[in-house]
């Protein structure tokens, strides 16, 4: 990269499918200073119809296409995550700063692989792990460094969620197939909450994990159990199964003076309970989910800022999926 100062950052997009209609991509062009310029899908009449509806003036079925346009500085990888290490070395080679959708990799050790590539050439490498940029969860830190509920002793996670149709038919589902997310819906899932604990709770050194198939409805792992103790010594707990009768995703954080109460899914108030009474408050999400974390990508590539997910919090975070799953 260059080492005079960017005032434009030019966007290419690899895999325009359903997260990028409304979660991420209207978030790049909202944000000043950002522009999506290129889309790549491998189906190129998708990928026509992407960039028409979305005003973009390229469109490509290639992804080295996209990757060596030279209009293109900064490249988004929004596929599935058995095809990240692929094409997040690709763009590392080409020297363009690079936002790869969670998890960073499939693995800890494709994860390092890309990390290292990026580490290596200096390269802005960002993932797409937006709920540290959350209001609602930056509350939950700034009543965490106030010492709102004394000393934090444990958190615990709990998420469940009955089989789907789709899990019942047995049709395809990338995200149950071992091949791709050896968990499942761990990976797609779980990864959001595991990486959120590590950045408002310090990082996990320590973690141990139980996973298994209970359902036999698909390749993926559907039921896990963990247990893991931060560098500050608080402790962790967390079960997640994908067969239960019931949906319930519920986080408590307890301390030597109280407890905080949320939801890393459900658009619930984050609760805080302590001496003074019980305070839930509601803070919304804005409409393109992805916006504040796009937001401080800007800060950092335009302006003095820094963004709190990057591809080594990333790696940390596929070392402790890989340790729950029992991978390593």
């Amino acid at each position: 990269m260059s080492e005079h100062k960017l005032t434009k950052i030019r966007w290419g997009i690899i895999g325009c499918g359903d997260v990028t209609e409304k979660k991420s991509g209207p978030a790049y062009q909202k944000t000043e200073g950002f522009e999506i310029v290129a889309v790549m899908r491998r189906d190129a009449e998708k990928a026509a119809d992407y960039a028409h509806r979305h005003g973009i003036k390229k469109h490509y079925s290639d992804a080295d296409a996209l990757i060596n346009d030279p209009e293109v500085d900064a490249v988004y990888i929004a596929t599935p995550p058995d095809s990240h290490k692929l094409y997040g070395l690709k763009v590392a080679d080409a020297g363009k700063i690079c936002c790869i959708e969670k998890p960073l990799a499939p693995s800890y050790e494709d994860s390092k692989a890309i990390y290292e590539a990026f580490a290596a050439k200096k390269i802005p490498l960002f993932t797409a792990y937006y709920r540290r940029s959350l209001p609602r969860f930056k509350q939950i830190k700034k009543w965490l460094e106030a010492n709102s509920i004394g000393q934090i002793r444990h958190i615990n996670w709990h998420l469940s969620k009955p089989a789907s149709p789709q899990d019942l038919s047995g049709l395809y589902n990338w995200r149950t197939d071992a091949n791709v997310a050896k968990g499942g819906y761990f990976d797609d899932l779980a990864s959001h909450g595991l990486d959120l604990f590590n950045y408002l709770l310090g990082d996990i050194k320590e973690v141990s994990g139980f996973s298994i198939n209970q359902q036999n409805l698909y390749s993926s792992k559907d039921a896990l159990v963990s247990c893991w103790l931060h560098d500050n010594g608080i402790t962790g707990t967390g079960s997640w199964n994908f067969g239960c009768a019931t949906r319930e995703d519920k986080v408590v954080i307890y301390g030597s003076q109280g407890t905080i109460e949320f939801s890393i899914f459900d658009e619930n108030p984050v609760i805080l309970s302590n001496e003074n009474g019980v305070v839930p408050l509601f803070i919304e999400h804005p409409e393109n989910v992805q916006l504040n974390h796009v937001q401080d990508m800007k800060e950092q590539l335009l302006d003095s800022g820094t963004h709190p997910s990057n591809g080594k919090t990333a790696t940390h975070t596929s070392w402790v999926m890989d340790r729950i799953i029992g991978s390593i």
